[in-house]
């Protein structure tokens, strides 16, 4: 019994500072307010003051002779605090009769800046209206949450992360500050610090250098699939449409991660008669999106499919194409067959010229 009591004691004793510890390590991460959001504000006994409000570009809601009051950046919590302390500073109500109430009725869409090592930089709207039908505001009560206004959301927004991205080391500026946030979480299944956004945001993503195979796959900052096009004219199929690959005109899906070897299997590239089809080879085509320079890639398609390397079997991003072109010996085939096709009218010719 004794031992059990000092083990009691012990564990009420570490367990406030525990707590405390642990909601320093995890702060709560509410939702900030920021420009275009519409707000309900209640005063008791201020019914001047009430009513419902949209914050302006500036950040601030602007209240009957109270004036404008900057509010973008708080959570609502905090935002109470400041009108209250706006209302008894302008000596409109004594502190301890005022009750001050806000409630977000439409988080507005925002705009923030992304750079650094995603596939779209620049900038990107999160958290859109519909441009049709029902607005997911109708039907908004107070304290709903939302979902689109976060960091992992503007990165999808960007068209993802490229391989080569830090993700541990993301920077986020909010005016003149700035803090460093690690997004490795949201590729591993840990515990990762998705931040809330505020209109002009700007989101930095550092490059390693190098290609990461691991961030090469769908996830919540990585694009979900990729398009690209694909052409096979070779022997026997005579088109596109035979050989599977209709409607080349807007590309074929494959998953983000997909490598060469699923384009050449997926565009019918690959099998039928080894001894003729074996020296096969597709060819990838890729435009640097940001210096517009083409390169292309020339792979032997028995290579691609068995002996994998990241250098003959690469990956794939939106916007390659891939080619397939027929054997050495399939070409020696088409060039007799043309040279028959050429003979044998002429041999038809002088045999009609000479029975004559």
């Amino acid at each position: 019994m004794g031992l059990l009591f000092w083990m009691f004691t012990f564990l009420r004793l570490i367990s406030l500072p525990l707590v405390v510890l642990f909601l320093l390590a995890f702060p709560s991460q509410a939702l900030p307010l920021s420009p275009g959001d519409r707000v309900q504000v209640i005063i008791s006994e201020g019914a001047e003051f009430a009513g419902s409000y949209v914050i302006n570009n500036d950040g601030a809601l602007e209240f009957p002779y109270l004036g404008p009051v900057p509010i973008a950046g708080l959570e609502p919590e905090e935002a109470v605090q400041k009108i209250s302390t706006a209302l008894v500073s302008g000596n409109y109500f004594q502190k301890n009769f005022l009750k001050v109430n806000l409630q977000v009725l439409a988080w507005a869409p925002i705009q923030v800046k992304v750079q650094g090592a995603v596939f779209e930089p620049g900038r990107v709207l999160i958290n859109p209206r519909p441009e049709t039908g029902e607005s997911k505001e109708d039907n908004l009560l107070p304290g709903d949450a939302n979902h689109e206004r976060y960091l992992a959301a503007a990165l999808q927004a960007a068209g993802g992360v490229r391989p080569d991205a830090d993700i541990k080391h993301v920077r986020l500026l909010r005016g003149s500050t700035e803090k460093t946030i690690d997004l490795s979480g949201m590729v591993t299944g840990e515990p990762a610090d998705d931040m809330p956004l505020i209109a002009q945001d700007l989101i930095i993503i550092p490059s390693t250098g190098s290609l990461q195979p691991y961030l090469a796959r769908p996830t919540e900052i990585t694009p979900p699939g990729i398009k690209i096009f694909v052409s096979n004219l070779t022997v026997p199929a005579s088109s596109n449409s035979s050989s599977a690959v209709a409607g080349n005109t807007v590309g074929i899906s494959l998953a983000y991660g997909s490598r060469l070897s699923q384009a050449v299997l997926a565009s019918n590239c690959a099998g039928g008669t080894q001894s003729i089809n074996a020296s096969r080879y597709a060819t990838l085509v890729r435009t640097d999106r940001l210096t517009g320079v083409t390169k292309n890639l020339d792979r032997p398609i028995e290579d691609i499919l068995r002996n994998s390397t990241d250098a003959s079997n690469p990956l794939l991003f939106s916007g390659d194409g891939v080619a397939c072109y027929d054997s050495t010996a399939t070409n020696f085939r088409d060039l007799f067959q043309t040279i028959a096709e050429i003979i044998n009218p002429l041999g038809l010719l002088y045999g009609f010229i000479k029975n004559r």
